[in-house]
């Protein structure tokens, strides 16, 4: 799965000279918690709550109600954001994305073509994805699965299932250090059956979950 599949295109952007309030009241407006910050087609940050709130005076300042509006009124989001963010392409990976928010611990990744903003990929965007890679909400039946780790599993389970006329439309493997969970995901409500003969031919189902 490609970033160009999940991202959000043509997000809504501020520029370095923009004030801060004019940032928040644009945030508020459309619902986001972050902003791309572009100066002459180009991206240069990115702005977001934690930024702003860093940046603005302290609430046990000394300052009136109207002092502390009118020097957040004088901020830019030049001062505000956090300059040179980390960028994905559109043709990366959506595994990559994941990786680089996961390891630079960010909420959000511009997705730059060529020099040119061309959408945001978030981290709500990749927990959708795995959602529907697993098929979680998908009709049918998911079993949760534990097999052993060796050459050949998958394909003696692929082969129960299509004996059952099941076809699987998600599969996931997460690997341990003999044996792995799977997670099937097939097209039927009535796996009694393909459950007896996959204990039989040593899978155990540990959990089954049935959506209509």
């Amino acid at each position: 799965m490609f970033v160009q599949t999940r991202m959000t295109a043509n997000p809504f952007t501020v520029a370095p000279e923009n004030s801060v309030p004019e940032a928040v009241e644009l945030m508020k407006k459309h619902g986001v918690r972050h902003l791309p910050v572009v100066s002459d087609g180009r991206v240069v940050g990115i702005v977001s709550h934690n930024d702003i709130a860093r940046v603005s005076p302290s609430p046990a300042t000394s300052l009136s109600a109207s002092e502390l509006t009118y020097l957040l009124s004088k901020l830019k989001v030049a001062k505000a954001m956090t300059p040179d963010p980390i960028t994905i392409t559109p043709g990366a990976l959506l595994e990559e994305a994941a990786v680089a928010m996961r390891d630079n611990k960010v909420e959000m990744l511009p997705v730059v073509d060529e020099g040119e903003l061309v959408g945001v990929i978030t981290e709500s965007a990749i927990l959708d994805a795995f959602i529907e890679l697993l098929g979680f909400r998908d009709p049918g039946t998911r079993l949760t699965i534990d097999a052993t780790d060796t050459p050949g599993a998958l394909a003696r389970l692929a082969s129960i299932t299509a004996k059952h006329h099941a076809n699987i439309q998600h599969l996931a493997v997460f690997r341990g250090q003999d044996r792995s969970t799977v997670v099937v995901g097939v097209n039927t409500p009535n796996t009694d059956a393909l459950e007896s003969d996959l204990d039989t031919d040593g899978f155990t189902v540990l959990m089954k979950l049935t959506n209509p």
